[in-house]
């Protein structure tokens, strides 16, 4: 009995173990897309931006914070901005937090969006994500949004 246990001990740890190194893994691909992401922006490639998210159902929520009103947008509306602007992009994030059981997550942080090094909006971003067999996509973007006036 004592080693039937033992062994149910060991499979247990082995199981949160890996589970634990395939959440690090998940985290750290999750990091990739953000940075993709930004890297998109940044050089006004909105084919490579879109590549992210799932083409279909996918929500893109703005939250204006004063005075408060939600704005319904899409991921190809900024793809298309990020690729017509003649504008330099900088989508600053920090304070990244990422939730994920390797199949859906959740990525929460802080931003600052600069245009031609100017900041243009600020507030805080969540992001749904799923993990498909292309790898992980956003499903869903909703932000606060701060414009500057």
């Amino acid at each position: 009995m004592r080693a039937f246990i033992t062994s149910a001990c060991l499979l247990l740890s082995t199981s949160a173990t890996l589970a634990n190194n395939n959440t690090s893994t998940d985290t750290d691909d999750i990091r990739k897309v953000m940075d993709t992401f930004h890297e998109a922006v940044v050089s006004h490639d909105g084919a490579r931006l879109s590549a992210l998210f799932i083409p279909e159902g996918s929500t893109w929520l703005n939250v204006l914070k004063s005075p408060a009103k939600v704005r319904v947008g899409s991921y190809q509306d900024f793809a298309k901005f990020v690729t017509t602007t003649q504008s330099a992009l900088n989508p600053k994030h920090s304070h990244v937090r990422i939730q994920t059981d390797g199949t859906i997550a959740s990525a929460y942080f802080d931003f600052v969006f600069l245009v031609d090094g100017k900041e243009e909006n600020k507030g805080s971003e969540a992001w749904q994500l799923v993990k498909g067999p292309d790898g992980w996509r956003i499903a869903a973007v909703t932000y606060s949004s701060e414009p500057r006036l």
